[in-house]
């Protein structure tokens, strides 16, 4: 009997031809910043095909940018296809792991290597990932206003525009304090009744508190939401305590989201095992890319936890989330619902369009997009900085 180990495993090219796969190397790396604030990444190969990455952090693109170039002995001469492995070389080599940047950089490499693999195969993404598990992809929209009456208005034009989901901030300004004052809670929850009046009871309205509202006042908050029926919350607060985060969750029926901010699925782990949060929202341009989402995915699906993946970035990102979404049987709901409208022209040579709030799903090859570089030539360059926020004593607080 030969002895399996004998020889080193065979590459797809030394196969017989049913499954022969010619060899296509990677050459080249390049990233640019894109208005309002964003690092395209694009990565070519010998046969000239051209994978799309989002490997950005926001207000931190020279950082990420630096970072993907320290990434490239890591790739270039390698084969695109190898998609986990060069993500476990980049991830493992590194020694100190993980971490915002490293992690968004590598997400946006992995983006890449996948649309690189999807147009070699010459399909979506999602075929290579196990297939679609839906026909369509429900997206929703954001509306919101300082005023009851401008925050109804801008649910009326959401759902004009098609959205039967919504989402929404809290409103009025802050004044940074520990404890805020029964009138803040007030304001904003009629801010929030208002919507739902505006929306009626079919439209799906959910609310950020951005893990900027202390938990001293965020539970008051969300107590006081619990009658206008909240699609769910999201970071009622900050993430690095998962105790205080499960402490509200365990006090409410409203479901409580969490994890634009963490990463890969080490950072899930805890949030789950404490059901802190029964929504996960990992953001395929920090937490590692498509495949690491997946498997977090697969993690919360064991727990009866749903997906509604993070994005307030490109279209590229958007591009992956879909690819994403259309194979997870717990996806909730996508954000990024602008980038579906006419609003987010000028990126792509055919944008993203939906109907009554659903994305068809795409079928192009890869990431299923192409960016129109023409379009892009006035919107290249950027110094977009994370916004500052102060208390009314002058302290720093969170944006």
């Amino acid at each position: 009997m030969q002895d399996p180990y004998a020889k080193p495993l065979t590459t797809p090219s030394e196969t017989d031809g049913r499954f022969a796969m010619r060899q296509n190397r990677i050459t080249k790396i390049e990233t640019y910043l894109v208005k309002p604030r964003w690092l395209f990444l694009e990565m070519h190969t010998e046969e000239g095909i051209v994978g799309l990455g989002e490997p950005i952090l926001e207000g931190r693109a020279l950082t990420c940018q630096v970072a993907v170039k320290e990434l490239e002995p890591w790739l270039i001469g390698e084969d695109p296809t190898r998609v986990v492995h060069l993500w476990q070389a980049m991830y493992r080599h590194a020694f100190y792991r993980g971490g915002e940047i490293l992690t968004s950089a590598l997400s946006g490499i992995e983006q890449a290597l996948w649309d690189i693999y999807g147009k070699m195969m010459g399909v979506p993404v999602y075929k290579l990932l196990g297939g679609p598990t839906r026909d369509r992809i429900r997206i929703y929209g954001t509306a919101g206003g300082r005023t009851p009456e401008a925050a109804a208005e801008s649910v009326r034009e959401a759902v004009a525009l098609g959205f039967n989901a919504i989402k929404t901030g809290v409103g009025r300004g802050r004044r940074g304090r520990l404890i805020e004052t029964e009138q803040f809670t007030d304001d904003a929850v009629d801010i929030f009744a208002a919507m739902r009046e505006a929306g009626g009871k079919e439209v799906d309205i959910a609310i950020d508190f951005h893990g900027a509202v202390p938990p001293q006042t965020a539970k008051r908050l969300v107590k006081a939401l619990e009658p206008y029926h909240p699609f769910f919350i999201e970071e009622p607060v900050q993430w690095q305590n998962v105790d205080v985060l499960a402490d509200i969750t365990h006090s409410t029926h409203i479901p409580i989201a969490t994890g634009e901010r963490l990463f890969t699925k080490w950072g899930f782990r805890e949030v789950l095992e404490k059901r802190a949060a029964s929504i996960l929202q990992p953001d395929l341009s920090h937490a590692g890319g498509i495949m690491e989402t997946r498997l977090i995915a697969g993690m919360a699906e064991a727990y009866y936890a749903g997906l509604a993946p993070h994005c307030p970035l490109g279209p590229i990102a958007f591009a992956a989330c879909v690819q994403l979404d259309a194979t997870i049987p717990n996806f909730l709901c996508q954000e990024g619902g602008r980038h579906a409208t006419p609003a987010m022209d000028g990126y792509l040579k055919t944008p993203f369009r939906h109907e009554n709030g659903y994305l068809p799903l795409p079928t192009a090859p890869g990431l299923g997009i192409e960016l129109d570089h023409e379009a892009l030539q006035d919107k290249l360059g950027h110094d977009w900085q994370n916004p500052k926020a102060w208390a009314e004593d002058g302290s720093a607080i969170d944006w």
